[in-house]
């Protein structure tokens, strides 16, 4: 059964991957008293994608398996997971673009 599309899920499984980075961190020592905590952003973006790439890969299964008559799919589920996967990689483009606009206005900037 796939379970109902949670509005919040990519932002919250945001924050626990930069949860978890910064309990790696500090039980490494990495952190000095008074730092910024350090995260590292690139395995945060990556884990995103990757979560939203796994979301599309059971997309694609479950479409594939309805095709060839499966019993045990339904078309619900079939279609709540075709939407989940499709939200979760509307949103993947919004934090891009939001990230290209960032860059770029950073760099407009004068020094």
């Amino acid at each position: 059964m796939i379970n109902g599309i949670d509005p919040n899920q990519l932002l919250t499984h945001m924050r626990a991957a930069q949860a978890q980075a910064t309990q790696q961190t500090q039980s490494t020592g990495e952190l000095k008293q008074g730092s910024v905590d350090n995260v590292d952003f690139s395995k945060l973006i990556k884990s995103a994608v990757d979560q939203v790439n796994e979301t599309q890969q059971a997309s694609s299964k479950l479409k594939t398996a309805f095709e060839m008559g499966d019993p045990n799919v339904t078309l619900a589920d079939t279609m709540i997971a075709s939407q989940k996967a499709s939200v979760a990689f509307e949103a993947t483009v919004q934090v891009r673009n939001k990230l290209v606009q960032a860059y770029e206005d950073v760099m407009r900037m004068s020094v």
